[in-house]
């Protein structure tokens, strides 16, 4: 567990339920294609851009901008074969992060980090779904 005076991150074991509740939270309210397929990750890059463009603070949006995450990670998962996992002490300091996704190939990548970067950015390289198309180490015909 992650946790500062304001905010909370959960561990890699709660990752897959925190997605699923911002998924279910975010859809209640508009209907949003949140499937978990890399074209929704368009959608991911929308409801950052929206973020931003709304004036939120990284702070204020630190809840959605880990749901957002945990959704990212979560496609990852479910179309890359990543795993959860709890970063070391150095990946931490490395990705700012307190979880990430291990790939099959063994790589650890970053997806709270990257949807983190596009709210701070805003730019076309920050797109998390040019992010998971450009992937390493993905499951040989995971789906892209």
């Amino acid at each position: 567990m992650n946790s500062g005076a304001d905010t909370y991150t959960p561990d890699a074991r709660d990752m897959r339920a925190c997605a699923t509740a911002f998924v279910t939270r975010v859809t209640a309210r508009h209907r949003l294609p949140l499937d978990y397929s890399v074209a929704s990750l368009r959608v991911v890059d929308f409801l950052v851009d929206g973020l931003r463009k709304g004036g939120a603070d990284r702070e204020r949006a630190h809840d959605t901008l880990v749901g957002l995450g945990a959704y990212v990670g979560e496609v990852m998962v479910r179309r890359a074969g990543a795993v959860w996992v709890d970063l070391d002490e150095r990946q931490r300091a490395w990705f700012g992060q307190p979880v990430g996704v291990r790939m099959p190939d063994g790589r650890v990548w970053n997806p709270l980090g990257k949807v983190v970067n596009r709210f701070a950015s805003g730019g076309p390289e920050d797109s998390l779904r040019t992010f998971y198309l450009t992937l390493h180490g993905r499951a040989r015909g995971a789906a892209a």
